[in-house]
């Protein structure tokens, strides 16, 4: 994947997360107080613990919904 579909796939997913924002307001309960949001396609597997320090993120998946992934 080059740094453009990259960036594409991420503008595409950022878009359809604040569609399901709007429609299921519910979310932001999900979403920590100043987390970093990070996408995660469905065929790609979950980031390991511990990468990037002690930053607060939160991380979706993304299928047809986006779900949280609890760690």
């Amino acid at each position: 994947m080059t740094k453009k579909e990259y960036a594409e796939r991420n503008i595409g997913m950022t878009f359809d997360f604040i569609r399901q924002i709007i429609d299921h307001p519910e979310i932001f309960d999900t979403i920590p107080d100043n987390a970093e949001l990070d996408f995660i396609d469905k065929d790609m597997p979950v980031k390991a613990k511990g990468r990037g320090g002690k930053r607060n993120i939160a991380r979706y998946k993304v299928e047809r919904v986006f779900e949280l992934v609890k760690e």
